[in-house]
């Protein structure tokens, strides 16, 4: 038995496993495990991006990936952090201020996305001018779907995915052109939306189908196990979308602190927030998202302030690994990522137990 789907054979890949990580080694082990990787690129520079899509490209020869970039709607769009901050509530910087105090925080000593950076229109042109500079395969959009980004990546021959959070998001995304759709559903660790993933992606397929049929939909969200890929193979979906997954290889080289977590969650201990960036996103539960759900705690601020107001701090508990606080974005298929493992064995077991579900499954209906 093949797992490989029409998709697979326009990408040229030999398996239907789509796998997102802002680790250029995981992008790399994907690619020659048989998948398709997707480099997040949403919190690098644009010279950073140019660089490191230039590395991946150098190491994968003719092997194909893509690259996701972030187009939310933002409250502000000032040209730059102190600008941002500058409009920071009082009441709110004090409140960040006693959270250092209370974990005893070091200050940062290294250069950090969050601490640095804002997010505005100007920055979303220039990262985007840099992916389509490069020699990258395929771009996705996230949080936001500009026409325009997905028009200058087909007249530059680039595979376009557009991830979708609702079947009312669908129309747009074709209208847009888009080659694929990635139905992301509640599971999923990062910015989510509010319908579960089993839910959502066979919504898609029939919302997509009556407008372009034959389009590719992936399933993106809490996808953990081969049985999983084999629903979602079942439903109509042509591969699936992981993320949460490569925290726990080797690859990622995830520090030590957060490691532990991550080996020990389970699918309980994610956590839909806005303390991260303003907008809803799953995380792992922390000390960090209890402070913010606490009484008396202000409201995290929209995106971008919330960032301004927290990202030297978040940038200082992730270098100095502050145990209490430390947390990243995961989905709740944590609960099957519970050893280091590499990104190989990951994709090995996924495909193995799928066969085996669909094996089951030709039996049962048999």
């Amino acid at each position: 038995m093949r797992l490989r789907t029409p998709l697979c054979e326009r990408l040229g890949i030999e398996l239907p496993i789509f796998g997102f990580s802002h680790s250029l080694e995981v992008t790399v082990a994907l690619a020659r495990a048989g998948g398709f990787p997707v480099f997040g690129a949403a919190r690098e520079t644009p010279q950073r991006i140019a660089e490191d899509l230039g590395r991946i490209r150098e190491r994968l020869g003719a092997r194909p990936f893509g690259v996701d970039l972030m187009y939310p709607k933002l409250a502000g769009d000032e040209p730059d952090r102190a600008a941002a901050r500058a409009k920071l509530p009082p009441a709110h910087v004090a409140f960040v201020e006693r959270l250092r105090e209370k974990y005893r925080v070091p200050a940062p000593t290294r250069p950090h996305f969050f601490s640095d950076q804002v997010r505005n229109q100007a920055f979303f042109r220039a990262q985007t001018e840099a992916v389509l500079a490069s020699e990258a395969n395929a771009v996705a959009t996230a949080v936001g779907l500009p026409p325009q980004v997905i028009g200058a990546a087909k007249a530059r021959g680039k595979f376009t995915f557009a991830l979708v959070g609702a079947a009312r998001h669908v129309r747009p995304a074709l209208d847009a052109g888009v080659d694929a759709l990635v139905a992301q559903g509640y599971d999923a660790g990062g910015h989510t939306g509010p319908v579960g993933t089993f839910t959502l992606v066979p919504q898609v397929i029939e919302a997509a189908e009556a407008i372009r049929p034959g389009i590719p939909v992936l399933a993106a969200g809490g996808v953990g196990c081969g049985r999983q890929v084999a629903a979602a193979l079942a439903m109509g979906a042509q591969g699936v979308w992981l993320g949460t997954a490569w925290l726990a290889t080797q690859e990622y080289r995830t520090p030590p602190v957060l490691l532990k977590k991550i080996l020990a969650a389970r699918s309980e201990d994610t956590v839909l927030t806005r303390a991260h960036s303003g907008k809803p996103c799953r995380v792992l539960r922390s000390a960090w998202s209890e402070e913010w759900d606490a009484e008396g705690a202000p409201e995290p601020l929209p995106m971008p302030y919330q960032h301004a107001l927290t990202g030297e701090l978040l940038a200082a508990i992730e270098e100095h690994q502050v145990e209490p606080l430390v947390y990243e974005a995961a989905g709740q298929s944590v609960a099957w990522f519970n050893e280091l493992t590499t990104v190989r064995e990951i994709v090995e077991r996924l495909t193995g137990e799928a066969k085996a579900a669909l094996a089951r499954l030709g039996r049962h209906a048999a």
